[in-house]
């Protein structure tokens, strides 16, 4: 996708996320609950270049390659790696999940197609703690860093498939693994505790929208 395009995009994104939001406070006004509406996003091929804003795509190398830039760059204590089985997940989300003291590791066993929405990082690591400090649009975690909520019209889709897996950075949303049929098996690298204790996740029903995945 080109520069020109993901502008296009985004200008588009904003202004129909313009018109959901006048569309709630409408039916607000009158005392009924809006109906999330349905976005629909088309997926971008997971590349090494394309994904580089929120981690990286690891492919197949050599056996006896030196370390390199193109290995995943961890950031990982007390790791855990576990083959995880998911099962019926339709192309679509309402919620979407970072956390925010270990990169994370997936791909599915077997190298079949999966999806996975995306928004950059937006953790506030530079503030203090106080809530006074937090901003407009600050919040605090119940793990106490405090964030950004991610933006409607940041949210991608990437299509991953083949000997592959990929790297989240510290911090960037993601919904899923998505797929198409109707179980698959992902190896997931994280920390022992990361799912009782580094686990926030922001509900787009807040903002009125659901996400599709058009493929």
């Amino acid at each position: 996708m080109d520069d020109y395009s993901v502008s296009s995009t985004i200008v588009f994104l904003s202004a129909k996320l313009s018109l959901l939001r006048q569309r709630v406070k409408m039916e607000n006004r009158f005392g009924s609950k809006p109906k999330p509406a349905t976005i629909k996003l088309k997926p971008i091929e997971a590349t090494p270049e394309t994904f580089q804003e929120f981690g990286q795509v690891v492919e197949a190398s050599d056996d006896g390659d030196l370390f390199s830039s193109k290995d995943a760059q961890l950031d990982l204590t007390h790791g855990r790696l576990y083959i995880m089985k998911i099962e019926k997940r339709p192309l679509e989300f309402a919620s979407i999940t970072h956390h925010a003291r270990v990169t994370q590791c997936l791909g599915s066993i077997g190298g079949h197609e999966w999806y996975l929405g995306v928004a950059r990082p937006s953790l506030l690591e530079n503030s203090n703690e106080s809530e006074s400090d937090l901003g407009k649009n600050g919040v605090k975690a119940l793990s106490g860093h405090l964030y950004e909520p991610p933006r409607v019209e940041e949210i991608r889709v990437f299509k991953i498939a083949g000997s592959k897996f990929i790297k989240l950075n510290r911090g960037t949303w993601h919904a899923g693994p998505i797929f198409k049929a109707e179980s698959m098996d992902f190896y997931n690298l994280e920390l022992t505790d990361t799912n009782l204790v580094d686990h926030t996740t922001h509900h787009f029903k807040e903002n009125g929208v659901v996400f599709f995945i058009d493929d």
